[in-house]
């Protein structure tokens, strides 16, 4: 039987459960709880400045209402970027919106894994800001950028590292688990793959008088993970990693990396 290392253990939003997500005081207790490394979400600023927060309205976690794209950098950083998990956890955190200039700052020898997240933002001003930010930090080396929406990833020079599409990667982690098939590229350049480690879906079959649906579970095994590893170069992050046990499945499937929201709980 073959035995993994252990995977990099990477802080969800800087571990949304144990901090304010996105933002600096997330990541200093993140990197205190020895996390290997941070991923983060992405917008763009009125200003068209990469900033961090996830959500589509900054009513859901802060003091401020509208999209991220309404307020310069200099106006989100003075956002109460606690708010929502001070009034949850009866804390008194003081925390705001960074900039990624900041982070990157910050934290010259940490790994970032960068989500964009910008529902409004045009992918290729996107791609030019970012790329302007990683530049001048001298970052390209130690960030990898992921993305649900395809258009960010294709919009990025060839420079920035990036993730596979999810689309893509859905739909090889169904072929492998319920055709039994793998479609995976074998080309020599390393290939970074992230998807949850049980994903709920729904199941369509279509027959002559109509069609089918069922929910199911897609759990990665042994044989999806050897199909996503099968030119021994690529990698693979898990998401969703919540319990002791889901990490001892994680190691035993070979992940480079699983994504927490929590490093409390796994201790």
């Amino acid at each position: 039987m073959t035995t993994f290392a252990a995977p990099q253990i990477i802080a969800h939003r800087g571990a949304t459960a144990d901090a304010p997500e996105n933002t600096l005081y997330a990541i200093d207790k993140a990197l205190n709880n020895h996390a290997d490394a941070i991923w983060i979400t992405l917008q763009l600023s009125k200003d068209n400045q990469v900033v961090l927060y996830r959500p589509s309205d900054l009513t859901t976690l802060t003091d401020k209402a509208g999209p991220v794209s309404r307020y310069t950098a200099a106006e989100l950083a003075g956002a109460d970027a606690a708010r929502n998990y001070n009034q949850k956890n009866n804390t008194k955190i003081n925390a705001t919106i960074p900039a990624l200039d900041t982070v990157l700052s910050r934290y010259p020898d940490t790994f970032f894994y960068l989500d964009i997240k910008s529902p409004d933002a045009i992918p290729a001003i996107f791609a030019r800001q970012l790329d302007d930010v990683l530049t001048r930090h001298q970052a390209k080396q130690r960030i990898r950028v992921y993305s649900t929406n395809p258009d960010y990833l294709t919009a990025l020079p060839d420079s920035i590292p990036v993730f596979e599409s999810r689309d893509t990667t859905r739909s090889a982690l169904a072929g492998s688990l319920i055709t039994h098939t793998c479609d995976i590229s074998t080309q020599a350049q390393p290939r970074w793959y992230g998807f949850e480690l049980h994903r709920k879906i729904e199941v369509v079959e279509t027959f002559t008088l109509g069609e089918a649906r069922s929910p199911a579970i897609l759990t990665w095994d042994k044989t999806a993970a050897d199909c996503f590893r099968k030119n021994g170069k690529n990698s693979i992050i898990l998401f969703g990693i919540k319990t002791p046990a889901d990490l001892v499945l994680a190691t035993e499937l070979g992940a480079d990396g699983v994504m927490v929201d929590s490093l409390l709980n796994l201790k």
